[in-house]
């Protein structure tokens, strides 16, 4: 089962009956060191059932998912692969009850959380909400509740968020929900505060595998703690010079804690990289090496030295887009990587993509850009899907209260507290608690009426999309529909900028043409073409929105180049990459405000620079035969052109001046290649079709 492994990937998976950290290096095989572990686990007689690997995200738990049934077989399907929040759910749906909630509790996710907060600190301002929304959620991940925020508060604006935040889990508990960081602090409360809860799922979980974990929060990490319990069967694996998510919680304190918690703990460390060449390695090692050590490693490559890293100066942004363009261009007619989806660039911030967008546009080569905001996970999109999912499933609570909230329809938290109090003691969903006659007994009478009024709503609302068959009559209801309930009101009412609640309406109008053409029996979604089908009714339609993520979804081997941001980048890997806008300022990220004061104490500055620069070696590592890193000498501030200066990173890369600097001439040269290949291959395509006719 572990041929083909080195010597410490070996050993990694071998190591059973303790606690184990595994220091993966980038490209060194961690995925394939925890799949084997799983059979390992399995083949010296654990049950599948009993093993857990938990991962960060649910692609990553995807991926690990169909490795281990490719190496395991049919046995995998019964191991627990998720992700961490997932495995919360599962906690909190199991044993919940124990902290006041029952299994069909709602999931709230972050539009809902900004809503909530509005009301709760009664402010319109969506601004607002979210700073509170970003403190609340670093409190929770740091496993703080509002009374204990509120005695560690610094000043009176975190004293304010505090008694917001109160006031926010006073909501939550009323409406049965939780949010996102919830899942993590429910299941650490419940295992750190009931000891029958702890024994059972320290029994149901014999071995706990961790993915990435230098990204686990505090809270994560005592979660973790209470699930191994003293007998610490656990495999930590992960890599603190990949660590780039302090920014939401993310703490390197959780490797230095381990020795500590856990004296027995095996380190072993995985240095052999099989992505990358030695000369992007070499630049790689260069730019970390700076930053202190927790456990001192080096990567090495046996793939050989490869081509020289080189380094790209522009004069602006646009022309460093066109470099770009015109490096893909050169590439591909002098390597074997012929395909476009063999192509990355690279960037700090998502706003730094449009030059490279109209650069690739103007050469028409096509492109795709990563990390950016699906159609199906915009908030507007989101609170229309949750109607349908409310007529398709009446017992959907998440579904009933962004439905009865959004927009608002004069029914408050108190009222929705007392409804979901009422569907916690009688175990009814809060659709079915609404008419209920023994409700009445907790609710004024104008209370009920208006419950009872958004209840029949629903109801009729069901009726008639099960009834209205086709495009038209599709089209016509969904926008009789929003002029009843206000909608476009509700965006314009909700946003500061006209600009962008009038954006937010075209989504709405995009989306019911896009749901009338299903309707209609049209579909657009393979290969661009279209095929008419029988007509289906609207609530048809409705119900195979949750098997979509975004409208004409792209294959995922589409050939295509990747535009994406550095943190969007992590866990993937490409031929070439361009690591783009490498200036002062933008990587490493200001350090400073407008004036060049200091905007934090000089620890935390150290700090944030040792993130950015494990930012840098993240992109770095990404690349598999060729590295160019690119910087401008002027950049766009507001209105203005400024100069700009190199990023120290590229100095730290220690690059061969000799070599590293890329020569204009040579792309000139493949350039012309590419020109002539093109030439040759119209007319060889003008001579067939001159024979042909």
């Amino acid at each position: 089962m572990s041929a083909g492994m080195n010597v410490a990937q070996q050993e990694a998976v071998n190591y059973l009956h303790g606690p184990c950290l595994v220091l993966a290096g980038a490209g060194s095989g961690k995925t394939r060191v925890i799949t084997h572990k799983i059979g390992r686990l399995i083949q010296t007689g654990m049950p599948p059932k009993k093993i857990a690997a938990i991962t960060f995200t649910n692609k990553a738990a995807t991926e690990m998912r169909e490795r281990a049934k490719a190496l395991i077989g049919r046995e995998a399907k019964d191991v627990v692969i998720c992700t961490f929040h997932a495995l919360g759910v599962r906690m909190v749906r199991e044993d919940g009850h124990r902290v006041g909630l029952k299994p069909q509790f709602s999931i709230l996710d972050a539009d809902d959380v900004t809503g909530i907060l509005k009301d709760a600190g009664g402010s319109s301002d969506i601004a607002t909400a979210r700073t509170w929304q970003w403190t609340i959620s670093k409190w929770k991940n740091m496993g703080l509740n509002a009374e204990q925020a509120l005695a560690q508060a610094a000043d009176d604006n975190e004293r304010i968020t505090a008694v917001i935040m109160s006031r926010y889990e006073e909501r939550l508990t009323a409406y049965q929900s939780v949010d996102f960081d919830d899942l993590i602090s429910l299941p650490l409360r419940l295992l750190r505060d009931h000891e029958e809860v702890r024994s059972k799922w320290q029994d149901v979980l014999g071995h706990v595998l961790v993915d990435e974990y230098q990204d686990t929060n505090a809270t994560q990490y005592e979660v973790l703690k209470h699930l191994v319990g003293e007998r610490a069967r656990f495999t930590a694996v992960g890599d603190d010079d990949q660590s780039i998510y302090g920014w939401r919680g993310a703490t390197l304190d959780n490797l230095k804690k381990l020795p500590i918690d856990f004296p027995q703990l095996k380190v072993i460390k995985l240095e052999q990289n099989y992505r990358s060449t030695s000369a992007i390695l070499r630049a790689a090692n260069n730019v970390i090496g700076p930053n202190p050590k927790l456990y001192p490693k080096t990567l090495f490559s046996e793939l050989g030295e490869g081509e020289p890293v080189r380094v790209v100066d522009a004069d602006n942004e646009e022309h460093e887009a066109e470099r770009a363009v015109a490096r893909i261009q050169g590439l591909r007619v002098n390597s074997q990587h012929q395909e476009f989806r063999h192509f990355a660039i690279l960037y700090r911030a998502n706003h730094q993509a449009k030059p490279f967008e109209k650069a690739l546009r103007k050469a028409a080569i096509p492109y795709k850009v990563s990390g950016g905001t699906g159609f199906f996970d915009r908030a507007e999109i989101k609170d229309l899907c949750a109607w349908f999912r409310l007529w398709i499933n009446n017992d959907d609570d998440p579904a009933f209260l962004r439905c009865i909230t959004t927009p608002k329809r004069g029914i408050g938290h108190t009222t929705l507290g007392k409804l979901g109090e009422f569907a916690t003691q009688y175990k009814l969903s809060l659709f079915e608690s609404l008419f209920s006659a023994s409700l009445a007994s907790l609710l004024p009478a104008k209370a009920m009426d208006g419950l009872h009024e958004f209840g029949r709503y629903v109801t009729d609302l069901e009726y008639q999309a099960r009834r209205t068959i086709g495009a038209e009559d599709s089209l016509a209801f969904m926008l009789q529909w929003l002029k009843d309930i206000d909608y476009e009101k509700h965006l314009y009412d909700g946003e500061d900028s006209e600009k962008v609640a009038a954006a937010r309406w075209t989504n709405v109008l995009e989306f019911c043409d896009w749901m009338a053409a299903r309707a209609g029996g049209q579909t657009d979604e393979d290969s661009g073409t279209t095929t008419i089908r029988e007509t289906k009714s609207l609530l048809e339609v409705a119900q195979t929105i949750a098997l979509l993520s975004s409208i004409n979804q792209k294959e995922k081997d589409a050939d295509v180049v990747t535009l994406s941001t550095l943190h969007a980048s992590k866990g993937l890997e490409w031929p070439h990459v361009i690591l783009a806008g490498v200036t002062e300022g933008m990587l490493p990220f200001k350090l400073d405000d407008d004036e060049g004061r200091q905007q934090v104490v000089s620890d935390d500055i150290t700090q944030r620079l040792q993130e950015e620069r494990r930012l840098m070696y993240v992109g770095i590592t990404r690349a598999q035969r060729s590295l160019a890193v690119s910087w401008t000498r002027k950049k766009k501030k507001g209105r203005e052109m400024v100069t700009a200066q190199p990023s120290r990173f590229i100095k730290e890369m220690a690059l061969d001046a000799a070599t590293a600097k890329e020569d204009p001439r040579e792309k000139l040269r493949a350039l012309r290649a590419e020109f002539a290949k093109k030439s040759q291959d119209n007319a060889a395509a003008a001579a067939a079709s001159n024979a042909l006719t």
